[in-house]
Formats: C-alpha cells, structure tokens, sequence
C-alpha cells in the first residue's frame, strides 16, 4: 500500500515474492510485437503501429516488417532504448482525484506514476484509465498481454463505481439506466444498480470514454464524484486513497483465468 519495502539486515531491498520471471529458453523464437509487450514498453497492438513507423532495430537494423521473430538474445532498442525481459509486476493503485493517468504529462501535472514512483524499478503502465477527476481503482503493470485483454470490449470486465450527482436521479432514471439508455455512441447499460445515501452504485462491463458520466448527463444533470471501487473482482480493501500494493499471486492468476490467459508459476 505505498509502503516502501523492507530491507534485510544486509541493506538489501526485499523483492515482492509474487514477482514473476518469464519464462523463455534462449534459443525460443518470440514474435517481435510480443517481446517489446513483455519488456514492459507498451501494448502488442502500439508495439506494432512503432516497428510500421521504423522506430525499432533488432541488432542494429530497422525492422518494418510484421511477424518477425527473435531471440530473448537479441538486441532489440525501440526508438534508442534497448529493451530486456523484466520480471512481470503487478500493482493495485487507490488513485485520487486531479491526478493524470498517464506514464507522463507534458504539462507537469500529476500522474499516477508519481504515486508509486520509485516502487518497482522497473517500467510498468496503466491498465485502461481513469478520467482526471475520477478516484478510484486502478491496476499497473508490465504484463502486456494480460494489460490488452483487460481492456479488450470482447471479455466484459466488470467495472463498479461508486457515482453521486448535482441532482439526485430518480427511481424511474436508475430503473432506465438498468434497461439500457440511447448514447450518441450506442446503447449503454448499467448493473447491479443500488441507491446509497449520496447516490447509487453501478456496474458496467465497458469501457468507452467517459461512460458514466455521459448516463448521467443522459438525464440532464452532471456526476460530481465518481469512485471506481471494484475492477475484475478486485476491490479497495485496506488501501487508502492514494496508496497502493502488489496484487498476491492469487490475485493476478485470478485476472489471467478471467480473460483466459495461462495461470503463471510462481514457484
């Protein structure tokens, strides 16, 4: 939950244990999209649009073309960084308000890696996003291909939030939200709608932009506090505002059976 790890008496910094190696013989072929995912770089899909655009080498020479294959051996640099397998991390995020969510902001503003800066050493990236105002709950990590189905609309992640309004919806407007209402991008749907004291909470099993907040605005008013307090069965749970963990092996096993990904060993 933020807290920073601690040392052995020999000054060394503990590794979390649920830290995954990757498993690949040195003479196994990987697809080139892959490898760049599993560094921790980016997603397949962006790993793509960068070998189109000639911003990748593999041992010194430009590579465009789709399906090539390498060496966890081979030296592969995207746009000048050389890249290497890293352990697979995995983060749970508390994230507050006003903060960005991105690996960096150009206007300096506050990003959710400024909240778990320095917590791993190693490049991870957020899974989906949460809009500037939006808290909530917020999984990292460099495991590309569990970060891509994640976000991919076919596997139906279940998202839950916590939402008040400036004008408290009605009965009849949350009974509208269950049957699905008209957007300017299709039908949308909520679940598991529930009245609570400052408003109601609500499932969705999508991910378009700003989603919530335009059912809301649906019925001429605006949201002024969205919480995301559930994602893929994951909740918030002693973790503070703010604040973050590792997920435990469990956990992370748990989401991969969820998007029919193979379970890792962390023996």
């Amino acid at each position: 939950m933020g807290r920073k790890r601690k040392r052995s008496n020999r000054g060394k910094i503990k590794e979390p244990d649920h830290q995954v190696d990757q498993d690949y013989d040195k003479d196994e072929e990987i697809r080139l999209n892959k490898y760049i995912a599993h560094c921790g770089f980016t997603s397949r899909r962006k790993a793509d649009d960068y070998i189109a655009a000639g911003k990748v080498k593999v041992n010194d020479e430009v590579v465009t073309q789709m399906g090539v294959k390498v060496l966890r051996t081979d030296k592969v640099e995207v746009e000048g960084q050389t890249l290497s397998l890293e352990k697979f991390v995995y983060i749970l995020l508390n994230k507050p308000k006003d903060t960005i969510t991105t690996t960096d902001d150009p206007r300096d503003r506050d990003t959710v890696m400024d909240k778990i800066e320095n917590a791993t050493g190693k490049r991870v990236y957020p899974v989906g996003r949460l809009d500037r105002h939006t808290m909530g709950l917020l999984i990292l990590t460099n495991d590309g291909d569990l970060a891509n189905r994640l976000m991919h609309p076919s596997y139906e992640v279940r998202k839950t939030y916590e939402v008040e309004t400036e004008r408290r919806l009605g009965g009849d407007e949350l009974e509208q939200l269950a049957e699905g209402i008209e957007l300017e991008d299709g039908t949308a749907q909520g679940y598991n709608i529930i009245r609570n004291p400052n408003g109601f909470v609500m499932s969705i099993f999508e991910g378009r932009n700003r989603l919530v907040r335009r059912m809301v605005e649906y019925f001429g008013t605006e949201v002024t506090k969205l919480k995301r307090v559930e994602y893929a069965g994951l909740t918030l749970k002693d973790v503070k505002m703010g604040r973050w963990r590792y997920l435990r092996k469990k956990e992370i096993n748990g989401l991969r059976k969820l998007v029919k990904l193979d379970p890792l060993d962390f023996d």
